[in-house]
């Protein structure tokens, strides 16, 4: 049975209503704290198979997520591929493999990413794949905040398109309304 990732979304809690400030430094009316869902085994298990939906095991040699969220997300997806799985770390600000993980120039790279909303975590991996020289097998998505979609010039997967209002704070509505700002988790992403 395919999986409803917004019903996953509300099951799990990780869908919030509020005002939030996001790693953007925009503001929005809603979040997807995606730790709720990620904490729950059966919850990312689920979310994992439909991510390798349509993969076969053999295009793949390395699953390649983000540090934090997307090390969990890597390690499901590969253990149900039975590949390797690895991430990357910010150094000063820049995406990077770390703690001996090397790619081959032979290597097939699935990214997987969590919360899409710039598409700039996903641009940040794919830039890592090609300077080793290993070839981008896909990309899969959990969530995708915009409704249009983000180009990445290649095969990309997403489980749900969710779009999600949010404004630079000079145009935000809550703001204007007096509602307190709350800061969720962070990247540490450079803005």
């Amino acid at each position: 049975m395919p999986i409803n990732m917004l019903e996953l979304l509300h099951d799990s809690g990780a869908l919030m209503d509020g005002h939030f400030l996001l790693t953007s430094g925009r503001h929005s009316d809603r979040y997807i704290e995606k730790f709720r869902l990620l904490e729950q085994p059966r919850h990312l298990d689920q979310a994992a198979e439909a991510m390798v939906a349509g993969i076969e095991a053999n295009e793949v040699d390395v699953v390649l997520g983000a540090a934090v969220g997307g090390i969990l997300i890597a390690g499901a997806v590969a253990r149900i591929l039975n590949k390797r799985t690895m991430f990357t770390e910010r150094v000063d600000g820049q995406m990077t493999l770390r703690r001996g993980f090397t790619l081959a120039p032979a290597d097939r790279v699935l990214v997987v990413e969590d919360i899409v909303s710039t598409g700039g975590s996903v641009r940040e991996l794919l830039a890592v794949v090609q300077q080793s020289g290993a070839g981008v097998a896909g990309v899969r998505c959990l969530v995708d905040r915009t409704l249009e979609g983000i180009d990445f010039g290649l095969p990309a997967q997403v489980l749900l398109r969710l779009k999600i209002d949010n404004w630079e704070p000079r145009d935000c509505p809550l703001c204007r309304d007096g509602i307190p700002l709350e800061k969720p988790g962070s990247t540490g992403k450079a803005r």
